[in-house]
């Protein structure tokens, strides 16, 4: 079973969004069920910083051993930093998808109110 913290926000293509210090700043990455669905990541395409990215839209890709899977903006909004060690670690976002697996910060206008709770994500990952 897929570990699911519940102080975090989840969508239904297996993303999560946390918040940060900074006010509407919030981090995103893959979730554990999806790491685990993907197997070992070899490679991590990040989004770029500046990037605008849509909530829903492809903002970056994840290449494991099984197949290529795209990473879903889960919020929309402007990146402002990236986890530039998945570049040489990609394998983090499997060993730890939710601390030092996170892929980018987002700058957000407004906080979402669309995310899942994590009681939610868990039923529709069940």
């Amino acid at each position: 079973m897929s570990h699911t913290p519940e102080d975090l926000q989840y969508t239904k293509e297996h993303e999560w969004v946390a918040t940060t210090a900074a006010p509407l700043r919030m981090r995103m990455g893959i979730t554990d069920f999806a790491q685990s669905a993907l197997g070992d990541i070899v490679y991590v395409q990040l989004p770029d910083v500046g990037a605008v990215v849509e909530a829903g839209k492809v903002c970056g890709e994840v290449e494991s051993t099984k197949s290529v899977s795209e990473i879903f903006a889960p919020i929309s909004g402007t990146v402002v930093d990236v986890n530039t060690a998945l570049t040489s670690a990609p394998e983090t976002l499997n060993s730890d998808p939710y601390k030092e697996g996170w892929i980018a910060e987002i700058e957000v206008a407004q906080a979402p109110t669309d995310l899942l709770t994590a009681a939610e994500y868990v039923q529709l990952t069940a």
